[in-house]
């Protein structure tokens, strides 16, 4: 009989030959053209097979419909390590459920009523911890590492990214995918994924490996952090090297480029940490169509961050039959006269234009909105005449749902 213990190293060893692999293949992607590296999906330094696998789990209380869950992640230094989640699914059901996995952000941590709401709308829903703590943020014995600047941005190697928080997270969200995809009375080929700030960036990069999922919706966080972000200081104290090497293992914009289901990206026009610049080549990176939704303003917090309706409305449409938010193309500009295209069954109420023509940092630009209006199947406004001006219309149907176009910028 294999015991936990011996599991552990039988693990262990299995990465390290896996890594010793891993190093080398990485190491010369380095050195490869960029077309011939988004030729096919980029997994990094994650065994998917193995993460695909369900982890072993026990249970832990339940209270209403929400239940505790520990399951087994990757080693972290030498030791084997366990995700604490509360998994949640409404009292009665017909039938197999849609699932979602639910990744927090930083200073987060698994939260029961956000599980609890997927749970109201009909899902089976799996929220974990992703900081090594268990109920009531305590530190797990046996969690991995803690989510601070320090893990995610230390020196490491390609032989040690195992160190990495990055690693850790990634591995924990894709098992809890794997775990809840098992669950009696869940459909495991109906399962999405909606994370917030650092949860946002991790749902970039795990909607990139891992081909299973059907719907994913980045709050917040996104790609390209080293050129704008809340972390330039951080960057800026690495070494050339070292910088290339964390863009190259954990910046989202390695992974989007696998994207093969629906994407929704939510984010505010102000936000602190991942700004607009960065936020639209993120969005640009993924091959499909994607679905935006921009707010003026958007504060950022959790609870702000999993509020959108929208995130249900296009999640139901992927996975439970719903209709879809409306979808904006691209921004012709013509003069002043501006137009995007509309494809919607949702009828539109009204559109709207929001735009800013302060420069410098994104996060102090003050946005101004007024209305467009809808004309045959289009979103039609009238720019001002200053410049530079930076502007995107909106779409708002018949449910409140807003939706956006790219935003454009035009120079003096």
């Amino acid at each position: 009989m294999t015991t936990r213990a011996s599991r552990s190293v039988l693990i262990s060893t299995g990465f390290l030959s896996v890594r010793r692999r891993l190093f080398v293949a990485l190491s010369l992607l380095l050195f490869l053209p960029a077309g011939l590296q988004a030729a096919e999906r980029f997994t990094g330094p994650w065994d998917m097979g193995h993460l695909k696998t369900v982890p072993e789990h026990t249970w832990g209380e339940q209270q209403g419909v929400v239940r505790e869950v520990y399951y087994e992640n990757e080693p972290y230094q030498g030791k084997a390590t366990r995700v604490f989640g509360y998994y949640a699914r409404p009292e009665k059901a017909d039938g197999p459920l849609p699932g979602m996995v639910l990744v927090h952000g930083g200073g987060g941590t698994a939260f029961a009523e956000w599980a609890e709401l997927w749970a109201k709308r009909g899902y089976a829903a799996l929220a974990m911890d992703l900081a090594g703590c268990g109920p009531e943020r305590k530190r797990l014995d046996d969690g991995g590492p803690d989510q601070s600047h320090a893990e995610k941005f230390h020196e490491f190697t390609a032989a040690t990214v195992d160190t990495m928080w990055t690693y850790h997270a990634v591995a924990a969200v894709v098992r809890g995918h794997s775990l809840l995809a098992s669950l009696e009375g869940v459909d495991g080929s109906r399962i999405g994924i909606t994370g917030i700030s650092w949860g946002g960036y991790l749902t970039c990069i795990v909607a990139g490996v891992d081909d299973r999922l059907k719907a994913a919706v980045p709050v917040y966080g996104c790609g390209f952090l080293q050129e704008n972000s809340a972390w330039l200081k951080e960057f800026a104290q690495m070494s050339p090297e070292l910088r290339q090497r964390w863009v190259e293992f954990w910046d989202p914009s390695r992974y989007l480029p696998g994207v093969s289901c629906p994407i929704l990206f939510v984010n505010g026009t102000n936000d602190f940490a991942y700004p607009l610049d960065s936020y639209q080549r993120s969005y640009r990176s993924v091959p499909g169509p994607i679905d935006l939704r921009i707010e003026v303003a958007m504060k950022h917090s959790h609870q702000h961050g999993w509020a959108p309706k929208e995130i249900g409305f296009f999640v139901d449409s992927v996975l439970a039959g719903g209709a879809p938010l409306a979808r904006l193309s691209q921004i012709h500009v013509e003069g002043n006269k501006v137009r995007a295209d509309v494809v919607n069954k949702v009828p539109v109420a009204k559109g709207q234009l929001h735009f800013t023509s302060d420069t410098g940092p994104w996060q102090e630009r003050k946005w101004q909105t007024v209305e467009a209006q809808v004309v045959d199947g289009a979103i039609c406004g009238e720019l001002p005449d200053t410049r530079p001006l930076v502007f995107y219309l909106s779409a708002i149907d018949d449910r409140g749902a807003i939706t956006s176009a790219q935003h454009v910028a035009i120079d003096k």
